[in-house]
């Protein structure tokens, strides 16, 4: 889900992706449909980033008769938040546009107005 700020909502993982494509130059190029714009920014009061999902996928249960691993509190995001500093390249059904293009391409595209059903 592409912000209005050219930063991404994905799945979890995927911060972590395109930090280690950042690291070795790899460029990360994002797929998503016009549809798929968000107007928001990701500081304005959006809950998707807090859903957590059982630990089981991180740790087996089984696991937790260790003394050790009872101690340790597991966090199982949903969704990561990648800054577009990460971003190389946003390709939509209409072409492709950097990340600090993206709030551009709401005004032109959206109406003010169908942006009150966000806030």
């Amino acid at each position: 889900l592409p912000q209005a700020n050219g930063g991404l909502i994905a799945p979890s993982g995927s911060n972590m992706v395109a930090l280690a494509a950042k690291q070795n130059s790899v460029p990360v190029v994002t797929l998503a449909g016009m549809f798929k714009l968000c107007p928001m920014y990701p500081h304005e009061g959006q809950d998707t980033l807090n859903d957590l999902i059982s630990p089981s996928s991180v740790a087996d249960y089984s696991l937790m008769g260790d003394p050790v691993l009872s101690e340790v509190e597991f966090v199982n995001p949903v969704h990561d938040y990648i800054p577009p500093q990460l971003i190389d390249l946003y390709v939509t059904n209409i072409g492709g546009f950097q990340p600090s293009y993206i709030y551009r391409l709401l005004a032109e595209y959206y109406h003010s107005d169908d942006w009150e059903a966000f806030e």
